[in-house]
């Protein structure tokens, strides 16, 4: 062991490549092993009299998704409610931020911090069905709102509301930790120089507050994208794409189509990245 940690050492690069083996081996096999695997079997079909999977080249899935007016229906959709949850976390999140920041002493945001953080803490299933029993038809939303029938009711906007809500932490954090390095000096010297507060929120907060607003997006934008349960409980009738991978690996019994219908919000993805990442968003994360 003695002569190995005297090699180790002589050899730094070999040293960190077997501390980076293990990590970089699980990200292969499971996280981009998999994604491969998802992309292959897209490819595939289903013999629709047998039922068996055809491991055959064939663009039938991409193709009908393409042409059926249903799949792209629910494909945008899926992207109305992804970008209607993050621009809500935005405007919610901005201020919330910025007291966190800038106004709060230091002694109350570590507090703030943690009643940000404390909603993580509770499971996922706990917190949607909580939020199913308030917007239920004569629930405490709508007795807030004037009676039975006056809320949202299920549907698209309560599948909003209840996103908006489970994914605000992921666009509160990244912002707050954009603005905690924006020293106070600079906010000083702007309002020394008798800048009013909507030019110095353009020329100081703006620059920083932008890479940490796309950092937070990347979350809520792909975790809304690809949700399905919340969808399940709150959603009434509507259908996002997440619902149909899982109808397609349930009932259905078509896997390769479901994984074709599963690359869409990767794609979606992939494009939404290569499009923030010159705004130092991924510098944020």
């Amino acid at each position: 062991m003695s002569t190995l940690g005297s090699y180790l050492h002589r050899h730094p690069r070999l040293r960190l490549a077997g501390l980076l083996s293990a990590p970089l081996l699980w990200l292969v096999v499971a996280y981009l092993g998999a994604l491969a695997v998802l992309l292959v079997s897209a490819f595939w079909t289903v013999n629709g009299f047998t039922g068996d999977v055809v491991r055959e080249f064939s663009l039938a899935n991409f193709r009908t998704l393409i042409t059926e007016e249903v799949y792209r229906n629910v494909a945008l959709r899926s992207l109305g409610v992804a970008t209607a949850v993050t621009v809500i976390c935005v405007v919610i999140a901005v201020p919330m931020a910025f007291f966190m920041a800038k106004v709060a002493s230091p002694r109350s945001r570590h507090w703030l911090v943690i009643a940000i953080l404390t909603p993580l803490w509770a499971s996922y299933l706990v917190k949607a069905y909580a939020w199913r029993i308030l917007l239920a038809n004569g629930g405490p939303v709508d007795s807030l709102l004037g009676g039975p029938g006056s809320g949202p009711g299920y549907g698209l906007v309560a599948t909003v509301i209840v996103l908006s809500y489970l994914w605000l932490p992921y666009m509160i954090l990244p912002i707050y930790a954009g603005l905690e390095r924006l020293p106070d000096s600079l906010l000083e010297a702007s309002a020394d120089l008798g800048a009013r507060a909507g030019r110095t929120f353009r020329s100081v907060v703006l620059p920083t507050l932008v890479p940490s607003v796309f950092a937070g997006s990347i979350f809520t934008f792909s975790l809304s994208l690809g949700d399905y349960i919340t969808v399940q409980i709150v959603g009434g009738k509507s259908q996002l794409i997440g619902n149909l991978v899982y109808a397609n690996i349930g009932a259905a019994n078509n896997l390769p189509f479901a994984a074709a219908i599963a690359t869409v919000p990767v794609l979606i993805m992939v494009i939404y990245l290569l499009a923030v990442r010159r705004s130092g968003a991924l510098e944020e994360l």
